[in-house]
């Protein structure tokens, strides 16, 4: 089998893993990316919609604009090797990485690892919609492969399930390709999706978007002809007796994202229990020394910006793990959520180092109180006007703030 050296192996050439190659290779280290596509860019290249790199670059870019220029960066890069059509099939606990591709079976043997496999989409199986199997239920992101990249039309008239930012993005694009979108169905109380996407995707565009309710059935035989839908109540109980049927011919599931961690599970990488991302401190090191996770095979993320953001860390700390460079640590702090958090990242600070706590709220709400605290001292309190569960909110510590003892992060 043929055999590859470098210092750190980065898995996956998306915005998180080219980030992360450039970062890694600005502090000196060979880097090698592993990319099962024929071409850098993950998810970005059929995002062809704008608002990508406010943030960083200071403008709107599409998602292919926002790939290419970092493309670009990894390109003339001398430190970085990049493999396309790479997959890869296992990662070991000593760090070597077998590989396929067409030229055969091959191994990177790497002093640190990075894993920026992002994720996918949930599919039909997965919320067991009752029904027949006929042609005309996709996945967001693949009607958006099929349109954006293929010039593929989909169908004439579409539900979407999920008020996810896919979906929403999607409800538009069918709009301007003449599909007509009926509504846009929700199960929860509230949008998925991020405000500004349900204001310029749906309202801009005259599209329903009906909350507390879901698809019960699906009809059709060749074809899909209708769905059934089905009302529930806050708690998210069926009522009974209020199901009515839409005729379309095509279903848009917009159900919410997994990230991509079978490999890292295999490797030894703990995951969180609710999102299936790979758990880890602040410098983004997960529960294997010398393994790295960052953007959304860490925790699915609202915007590129902070995708790239964890590929800086992420690169940066492998560098530094490789090159027998990461300075010694004065010590940890765990971290967990309190009341009102679904969950947050990372789950371990270190003492006398700057920090930043990414988390996501369980409900909607208005004047709420963030609350840090450790043990019965507040470490800080602040007012958020407005939350979402679509929206990541982020936290930052100056590392004089951060004292020995758990941190707990409450919503109040």
């Amino acid at each position: 089998m043929k055999a590859l050296h470098t210092q750190v192996a980065v898995i996956g050439g998306g915005p998180a893993g080219m980030a992360a190659a450039l970062a890694a290779s600005r502090e000196g280290a060979s880097v090698v990316v592993l990319e099962r596509n024929a071409y850098l860019g993950g998810i970005l290249n059929q995002c062809i919609h704008d608002g990508f790199g406010l943030l960083r670059l200071g403008k709107l870019l599409s998602g292919p604009e926002y790939a290419g220029l970092f493309a670009a960066q990894v390109a003339e890069d001398t430190n970085i090797v990049v493999m396309p059509g790479a997959m890869v099939t296992e990662v070991t606990v000593q760090k070597q990485i077998y590989c396929v591709s067409r030229d055969g079976l091959f191994c990177v043997e790497a002093e640190a690892v990075v894993f920026a496999t992002g994720c996918r989409e949930r599919t039909r199986g997965a919320i067991a919609i009752p029904g027949t199997r006929p042609a005309g239920v996709y996945t967001a992101g693949v009607v958006q492969h099929l349109l954006n990249l293929q010039n593929i039309a989909v169908g004439k008239k579409a539900v979407i399930l999920g008020s996810g930012d896919i979906g929403l993005i999607m409800a538009r694009r069918l709009v301007l390709s003449g599909v007509k979108v009926d509504c846009v169905l929700e199960k929860l109380p509230y949008c998925s999706g991020l405000s500004r996407n349900k204001y310029q995707c749906l309202e801009d565009y005259g599209i329903p978007l009906y909350l507390s309710r879901t698809v019960t059935k699906i009809r059709g035989d060749k074809r899909l002809e209708s769905v059934s839908v089905g009302r529930f109540d806050e708690n998210g109980n069926a009522l009974p007796g209020t199901e009515y049927e839409i005729s379309c011919d095509t279903l848009i599931l917009s159900v919410g994202l997994i990230p991509e961690n079978e490999i890292a599970g295999k490797a030894g990488v703990a995951l969180h229990p609710e999102t299936n991302g790979a758990m880890v401190d602040s410098h983004l090191e997960t529960s294997v020394p010398g393994m790295f996770a960052c953007g959304n095979a860490m925790q699915v993320n609202d915007l590129v910006d902070n995708v790239s953001d964890e590929g800086d860390i992420a690169g940066k700390w492998a560098a530094f793990h490789a090159l027998g460079r990461a300075p010694q640590a004065a010590g940890t702090c765990p971290v967990r959520q309190g009341d009102g958090i679904r969950y947050i990242t990372p789950q371990l600070i270190y003492l006398k180092e700057d920090s930043t706590l990414s988390f996501r709220v369980t409900a909607p709400g208005q004047d709420k109180t963030l609350r840090v605290s450790s043990g019965n001292k507040t470490l800080m309190k602040k007012t958020l006007k407005r939350v979402n569960p679509a929206e990541m909110i982020r936290v930052h510590f100056p590392a004089q703030e951060i004292n020995p003892g758990e941190i707990t992060v409450s919503l109040l």
